[in-house]
Order: structure tokens, then C-alpha cells, then sequence
């Protein structure tokens, strides 16, 4: 029987993992608490430890479930081209289907917010609420931000890195919080320990997608008026160096009757900097 490996610290992370076989790769994933669902789903270089937090003060009303992704956290990492977003939102509707979950409540961010809205969009009938935060869903090959630097990420300084480097992990996980005292050591080598070298192609692929994925956001971002915007709950850390405020004015342009909640003071990684803001946030919301 397979156990979370010993550098896991109950005291940050008190979940019981388990793990699902979807296609041929086993994803790591944890089940907390019961009642409506509450359905997590991660962005780069992250996986379900970042919504620890937000998990154990929720789980005492909601069944709180978050996957890692393939090639994250203590997922199967294998070779190969299993990294699109499409083929990680391929294997979350498998991985829904598989544990029958219905009504769902989807908390998502980063490129893990497109992933979960792949699914939604396919799925309406399944989604209750959706609550995103720091993510994107259109095409981002005419904005400069990203796409200087797509280019560099696609040779091989790019490679370098992320394969041996580790930089979204050393260097722009950091950079990427408000107030960098929230990350501390203890939780930085959580996120360190999960992509061991040898075993980091899901956030190079995810550094890809910054490249190849534009047309597949974009068609989503087309669909988004199968939704009511009342659905929508979107937080936003505006000191996001990385996904730009500019993104959250697309959201209320697209969505207009959701509900926003910002944060002054807050990066990329709201859920890390500003948990119980967002368990409030999330109650009153799903409730």
C-alpha cells in the first residue's frame, strides 16, 4: 500500500493520501471531510499541498478534493507527452468520472484554472460554483508579457532551467509572493521536495503551453457564456508579477456579474497568503 513519502509534515499537511489509477499513470490525491464537494485543482510548480489551509478549515462542511496533476506533488511522473493542459483536463474528467463525484464546487488557479474549466464547460450539469484565482482562459500569443518569455523557455537556457535549475520552484515561486515572509522554509521544501531532478516535465510542459496552448484557451474563453457570471467567485492578489492584473479586467470584462474579491497585498499564490480570506470567501459563497 502506497504512503505519502517521510519528508511530507503532518503538521503542515494532516490529510490521508490516496492514489487513483487514470489511463495508465496512478494520480495522488486527498479526500477530506463530507457534504457538498469542494474540488481543487492546482496551477505550476504547486501541487494539493498548497490548498492545505484552505482544506482543514473547510473540510469540516464540504468533502474537500484535491488531485495533483500528473508530473506534481506525489503523482506519477512519467516520460512522454502527457503535459498538455488538454491532456491534464482529459485525465481530470476521468479522474471525476472514476470517483463519481456530482455537483461539483470547482476551486482552481493558474493553469489549473483552465484545466477545471475544460472540464466544467463539457460538464455544466456537474458544476455548482466555480471559484478561480490568478489564472487566464483566452489567448496570450499578441501580449508580450508572455510571449518574450515563451521564446527563451522553448530552447535550451529554457530547458536548463527548469530540468536542472529548478527555477519555477527556486526562483520564480519567491518572486511570485507579496510578502515573501508567508513562504517559509519549511513550506518552500515542500514544494522543492515534490520535483526531485529527473522528475520536473510537468512544469517545463506547463512553460510550453506558454507557447502551443493559445487556441485551446481561447476556444474556452469563446464558450464562457454557457455559464451565469453569478457562478463565479474570483479572487485576485494584485502584486501578481507573473499574471498580470491585466488578466483580472479580462475576467470582469467577461464576467461582469461575479463576484471579485482583491488583495493589496497579495502575489500569485493567494491561497498561500491569504487562506482565510478565501475559506470566508468560499462559505459564504457555495453556501
Amino acid at each position: 500500500m502506497k504512503t505519502a513519502p517521510s519528508w511530507v509534515d503532518r503538521t503542515l499537511y494532516p490529510f490521508t493520501s490516496h492514489w487513483l489509477k487514470v489511463e495508465e499513470n496512478e494520480l495522488h490525491y486527498i479526500d477530506e471531510g463530507q457534504g457538498e464537494v469542494l474540488l481543487f485543482v492546482h496551477g505550476t510548480p504547486e501541487w494539493s499541498f498548497g490548498f492545505r489551509d484552505l482544506i482543514k478549515s473547510l473540510r469540516d462542511s464540504y468533502r474537500c478534493v484535491a488531485v495533483d496533476l500528473l508530473g506534481f506533488g506525489l503523482s506519477d511522473k512519467p516520460p512522454g507527452e502527457f503535459y498538455t493542459c488538454a491532456a491534464h483536463s482529459g485525465r481530470l474528467e476521468k479522474f471525476i468520472q472514476q470517483l463519481g463525484l456530482k455537483n461539483i464546487n470547482i476551486v482552481a488557479n493558474d493553469f489549473g484554472g483552465s484545466i477545471a474549466m475544460s472540464y466544467a464547460l463539457q460538464h455544466p450539469d456537474n458544476v455548482n460554483r466555480i471559484v478561480l484565482f490568478n489564472t487566464w482562459m483566452r489567448s496570450l500569443k499578441a501580449e508580450p508579457h508572455y510571449t518574450r518569455p515563451a521564446r527563451i523557455l522553448r530552447s535550451i537556457v529554457g530547458k536548463f532551467l527548469y530540468h536542472t535549475l529548478n527555477t519555477p520552484v527556486n526562483t520564480i515561486m519567491p518572486a511570485a509572493y507579496g510578502d515573501k515572509k508567508k513562504l517559509t522554509k519549511k513550506v518552500h521544501q515542500h514544494y522543492k521536495d515534490a520535483l526531485p531532478k529527473g522528475d520536473r516535465k510537468g512544469p517545463y510542459a506547463f512553460a510550453l503551453e506558454m507557447s502551443y496552448a493559445h487556441d485551446w484557451w481561447q476556444q474556452l474563453w469563446d464558450n464562457m457564456d454557457r455559464f451565469d457570471a453569478n457562478r463565479f467567485l474570483i479572487f485576485w492578489g494584485l502584486k501578481d508579477a507573473f499574471v498580470l492584473p491585466a488578466e483580472l479586467a479580462q475576467w470582469k470584462t467577461k464576467l461582469p456579474g461575479a463576484t471579485f474579491v482583491e488583495f493589496d497585498d497579495a502575489g500569485h499564490f493567494v491561497q498561500e497568503e491569504k487562506p482565510q480570506e478565501m475559506v470566508r470567501g468560499i462559505r459564504e459563497f457555495v453556501r
